[in-house]
């Protein structure tokens, strides 16, 4: 998970000890927890190792998008959202990455 600031990580990190147990999601904060870390690290730097997958919480493309098989963005309800996720999305195609959409309603948790 890739966030604006440390501030933004550690609240992530804070709500995902939150869950229950049968919920709990495996993570760690960039640099801390195991050595080779946990399935899901969050981070506002780019990744030291190699993930699978990027969840971009940020409101830019980072430049090291292109390096993961999977990324998940988020296109916010409000208008101004909507237009950085816009142009995130142009970013992505110019970085010659294959799109997908799914349109997807929960309640905002974070």
């Amino acid at each position: 998970m890739y966030t604006s600031s440390k501030q933004h990580a550690e609240r992530i990190d804070e709500v995902l000890w939150q869950f229950e147990a049968e919920q709990f999601v495996p993570h760690n904060l960039s640099g801390e927890g195991p050595q080779g870390g946990a399935p899901v690290e969050i981070s506002w730097q780019a990744p030291r190792q190699r993930r699978q997958c990027l969840v971009n919480l940020t409101e830019t493309a980072p430049d090291f998008a292109r390096n993961f098989q999977h990324i998940i963005d988020f296109v916010p309800a409000d208008e101004t959202g909507k237009a950085a996720a816009r142009e995130r999305y142009r970013v992505y195609r110019q970085q010659g990455l294959q799109l997908d959409t799914a349109a997807y309603t929960n309640p905002e948790i974070i």
